[in-house]
């Protein structure tokens, strides 16, 4: 399986993940993505200057595979919404 790394970018610096993530796809990368967001922002609190920061997710070469703002984890909606009919 592919090791992907979740990096934080807060302007011109980087903290850098030196473990990473085994996941099947990029796909699970953006949701793994996404729930680490969500979840360093229920920690820390929006004020904090996170809501500027980019997760920049990379693979074993140091590729980027996606970036991800913060803002975009809060504005696509809950986990799991629910639907209605």
């Amino acid at each position: 399986m592919p090791r992907y790394f979740f990096n934080t970018r807060i302007g011109a610096e980087l903290i850098e993940d030196p473990e990473g993530e085994e996941l099947r796809d990029p796909d699970r990368a953006w949701e793994m993505a996404r729930t680490m967001i969500r979840e360093l922002l229920k920690l820390e609190g929006a004020g904090s200057g996170l809501l500027n920061a980019i997760l920049e997710v990379t693979d074993d070469q140091g590729e980027i595979v996606l970036e991800f703002p913060f803002t975009e984890a809060i504005l696509d909606g809950p986990e799991s919404a629910p639907t209605r009919h």
